[in-house]
């Protein structure tokens, strides 16, 4: 487990926003190291809430990274659009497109996986599976996903040269 160790300098600021703006850390995942109890202040625990002042020493103990893979969640998506190729989903806002740091499960993706799972492109746990796009976690709308490798390319392509239209 990783250490960071930072002393603070003139600083009156929360403790997650202190961590994001002195480390190469989100801000959302400091407030996660916080809640999960690693991070301390002073050698005492904090919450994301505590004001960091000058002098004050922030312990980050960085958790070992986890190896991230799309497993099947039977989440339900409202699909607009499926053909043999293409599945147009619309992502409610709330909702994480794939897993990545902190985000592991209740993805897009997990719920793609789980019902597309007969389809060789989401058998393997590719977190990114048939993903050509991808929109804010609080942002809702459309989302163009390959059911296959031919059709990714093919929508990786038109979105690369604006020959597919978004609106």
């Amino acid at each position: 487990m990783d250490e960071i160790i930072i002393i603070a300098n003139d600083a009156v600021s929360r403790l997650d926003k202190f961590i994001s703006e002195n480390s190469d850390i989100s801000r959302s995942y400091a407030a996660k190291l916080i809640e999960d109890g690693f991070v301390t202040v002073n050698l005492k625990p904090a919450q994301k809430k505590t004001k960091v002042t000058t002098g004050d020493e922030v312990r980050i103990n960085l958790p070992e990274p986890q190896e991230i893979e799309a497993k099947p969640e039977n989440i339900p998506i409202d699909i607009v659009y499926e053909d043999d190729d293409l599945i147009i989903v619309n992502k409610a806002a709330g909702m994480v497109v794939h897993p990545g740091c902190g985000n592991y499960s209740g993805t897009l993706v997990n719920a793609l996986t789980f019902h597309l799972k007969d389809l060789p492109l989401f058998q393997e746990g590719d977190m990114r599976a048939g993903l050509v796009h991808r929109i804010d976690k609080d942002t809702s709308g459309l989302l163009a996903v390959a059911k296959n490798d031919l059709a990714h390319t093919m929508l990786a392509s038109q979105l690369k040269d604006h020959t597919m239209a978004r609106t």
